[in-house]
């Protein structure tokens, strides 16, 4: 069993004679920025109205991380938090290691092989049994703007192909504004190039470059173009970029500083924290070509073991309140994603997450729904790295030409 330490460990709280036990989760993510933390907050606040006790463990750094690296000496010292955010493939490396929980007789209670979509379940669970909790579903390839500077700039019309937002970046860098707010971090600079990759090759070729990393497809002259595309978009950030939260990236398209933005629909989530409304204030739409596609990025919490009863119980009521209906309405509506619960009332949702929901309904069918290879979706975390590490290098060195860059990636996709 884990040696868990005082934070992880649950502590029993007997109220009265008769009362219930309630126990502590000490729960570690990554949401920090504004429109994440009020979302967190909610599951707080259902979580303590059952009687048990929030010990929050946030770790700061939108791609997550920062957060996997505290999880790693965490779990290596022998006391990992009750739960933790990780997802995609990474659920399986961890299972694997024999620390996580059965979370089967919670699913069963609360009927998620029948709530969930089997592509989300599947991932949440390990030789069949399930080990963490899915949150939501985030669409990565949305673009941001902000309607005034689009209007002052003399854009009309929301650029649908690339050739069409280059046309459109030139009118807002002719009027003075940021064309693109960006912020200079791996995982950012390689939310942008999947955009560009699905919307120039489209969603069979994302699936056999990015997904499937077959060479053939990563040497090819589509990939040539995605590079090409990539790299021309580079020059409409300002010099500010590196080092910059994806959050405060946002934040230059709210306050009319920028006009776009290529960022998931978290970044929602600060449009709606600022009083911005959908439509009037600003712009959400698909990246360039990829309006019949759609990557997606599910958040989930995957459990650890623990020894303690009262603390196994507050797990269980956590892994509960995840899904329910409630904490899927408040959390979604505040986060910018959408509920990954099938058949929510989406009345109180505006038309962003209206469309959100649409498309992660007709991709689904189609064969345009995608995982996202930049939020650790897709590949094993090793490759990943190595291929955002040769994204990246790629974006931030224009001495590297297209054809390296096109040859680098590819050798990185042969990481294992």
């Amino acid at each position: 069993m884990l040696k868990l330490s005082k934070l992880a460990t649950a502590v029993a709280l007997v109220v009265a004679a008769g009362a219930a036990t309630a126990g502590e989760v000490e729960v570690l993510h990554w949401w920090t920025s504004g429109g994440e933390a009020k979302s967190v907050g909610e599951l707080k606040k259902i979580m303590e109205a059952k009687g048990h006790t929030w010990k929050d463990f946030a770790v700061a750094g939108g791609g997550g991380d920062a957060a996997m690296t505290v999880l790693k000496s965490r779990v290596v010292a022998g006391n990992p938090p009750a739960a933790a955010q990780i997802k995609g493939p990474a659920i399986q490396e961890w299972a694997r290691e024999g620390v996580l929980a059965n979370l089967d007789a919670t699913a069963k209670a609360e009927k998620w092989d029948s709530l969930l979509p089997k592509g989300v379940a599947d991932v949440m669970k390990y030789k069949g049994n399930y080990v963490a909790a899915p949150v939501n579903v985030h669409r990565v390839n949305w673009m941001w703007a902000n309607a005034e500077v689009l209007k002052k700039a003399g854009v009309t019309g929301t650029p649908k192909t690339w050739d069409e937002f280059f046309a459109a970046a030139d009118k807002v860098k002719k009027a003075g504004l940021i064309a693109v707010a960006h912020g200079g971090q791996n995982w950012q600079d390689f939310t942008t190039f999947e955009d560009v990759v699905l919307g120039v090759g489209g969603a069979k070729f994302y699936q056999d470059a990015l997904v499937k990393l077959d060479q053939k497809a990563l040497n090819s002259a589509t990939m040539t173009k995605s590079l090409e595309t990539f790299r021309k978009i580079k020059g409409y950030t300002d010099a500010a970029a590196p080092g910059r939260d994806w959050n405060l990236a946002t934040a230059m398209v709210i306050d009319g500083k920028a006009a776009f933005q290529f960022m998931g629909d978290w970044a929602k989530g600060e449009f709606t924290a600022a009083g911005k409304v959908p439509g009037k204030d600003y712009i959400c739409a698909a990246a360039p070509g990829t309006g019949s596609a759609y990557t997606f990025n599910v958040d989930s919490f995957a459990m650890f073991k623990l020894k303690d009863a009262t603390a196994q119980k507050a797990q269980a009521d956590l892994a509960a309140s995840i899904t329910g209906t409630q904490f899927q309405e408040v959390f979604n509506l505040n986060k910018g994603s959408i509920p990954v619960r099938l058949g929510m009332d989406m009345s109180k949702f505006d038309d962003c997450a209206k469309a959100s929901t649409k498309d992660f309904v007709a991709t689904s069918k189609s064969g345009g729904l995608v995982p996202s290879v930049a939020h650790g979706m897709a590949v094993s975390p090793a490759a990943e790295g190595a291929i955002k590490d040769a994204v990246s290098q790629f974006w931030n060195d224009d001495k590297i030409s297209v054809a390296d860059g096109v040859k680098s990636i590819a050798k990185a996709a042969a990481t294992k």
